[in-house]
């Protein structure tokens, strides 16, 4: 009627379920820390995205006017003055590159102060050599176009487009248009 329970059975059993309980926890604490790890890597990956994203939408530059140096009947020259765009951090523009699709082709042109192929100079009007860092700044993209290392030389009535892309990605796009006439002129607004 009466049966005889063994106490060290018991101690058994409660010895069991205590391993089994301490395995829980360090189960639990291990996927704890893992998942406070991936939480931190994925918030600093968000961080760099969003600065990087943003960058991409404001270190542009600013286009102030485009103006054609005539040489007899022809456009030979572009210069293009340009300022740091509203909001935008310091921006480097001997590492920015330029796309010009003209009539005759497109061109990727990269800052080069000799002019050699595919390049374009760049002249400080105010501030720094190569940085546009306050404002102010103002520098000028000169574009040489002789047919030879670089774009062809526009024709009055032609157009061209460019794309003046900073090194963080951000992009401007300018339109240029060759008056109908440039006759008597030695520079035109395009």
């Amino acid at each position: 009627m009466f049966e005889f329970i063994n106490d060290d059975d018991r101690g058994q059993v409660g010895i069991g379920t205590l391993i089994v309980f301490i395995a829980m926890v360090l189960v639990a604490a291990i996927a704890a820390g893992v998942l406070i790890n991936t939480a931190g890597f994925l918030q600093s990956q968000s961080e760099q995205t969003g600065q990087e994203s943003t960058s991409q939408v404001s270190d542009r530059v600013q286009e102030i006017n485009t103006i054609g140096n005539v040489n007899g009947s022809e456009i030979n020259y572009v210069n293009i003055s340009v300022m740091k765009g509203s909001g935008a951090a310091d921006i480097d523009v001997s590492k920015a590159t330029l796309e010009f699709i003209g009539p005759d082709g497109a061109e990727t042109l990269a800052y080069d102060s000799t002019f050699s192929s595919n390049s374009f100079q760049l002249n400080a009007i105010k501030g720094s050599v190569t940085v546009l860092e306050n404002s102010s700044d103002r520098f000028k993209l000169v574009i040489q176009l002789d047919g030879s290392n670089n774009p062809a030389a526009l024709q009055p009535g032609e157009e061209a487009s460019l794309r003046i892309t900073t090194a963080s990605g951000a992009s401007t796009s300018i339109e240029i248009r060759v008056p109908d006439s440039v006759s008597g002129e030695e520079a035109v607004e395009l």
